[in-house]
């Protein structure tokens, strides 16, 4: 219990820094976008800083949990109720969550794992399939 009360913490701590500072995080090297979504058995909403990329105009996330045996909540919301709301920078928008599969997936996470490299650390020490999420606005 402890140990999520820590990540808690920490992704509050996060939040605000986004939030205080238009999106930037730390020393700003590493991309954050801020995703809500809605509770899949809750119905309430939850935000969640994450690291992403871009493919285009979509904002692409990976569901790595650290490597975890087991997707992260914010997965299961998404997959439950695939409209969500994302912040990037200073910019607040609505957008619809889908799960990449096949190429396209091994093409989106590579891509991200190229920029930042524990994601490929993160799949060599998990069994599952971590989830590659493609953000398109609406």
């Amino acid at each position: 219990m402890s140990q999520t009360r820590d990540w808690n913490e920490h992704n509050r701590a996060v939040i605000e820094q986004f939030r205080a500072n238009g999106g930037k995080v730390g020393d700003g090297k590493i991309p954050h976008v801020l995703l809500t979504t809605t509770g899949a058995k809750s119905g309430l909403t939850r935000v969640n800083p994450l690291n992403y990329s871009t493919d285009g105009d979509r904002i692409i996330v990976i569901a790595s949990k650290g490597a975890a045996p087991t997707h992260p909540d914010w997965y299961f919301n998404l997959v439950a109720h695939p409209e969500v709301t994302v912040e990037v920078g200073a910019e607040k928008f609505q957008a619809r969550a889908r799960i990449a599969e096949g190429a396209e997936r091994e093409r989106l996470f590579n891509q991200q794992a190229a920029l930042m490299p524990y994601f490929a650390e993160y799949q060599k020490r998990t069994t599952r399939q971590i989830p590659v999420v493609v953000l398109e606005r609406i």
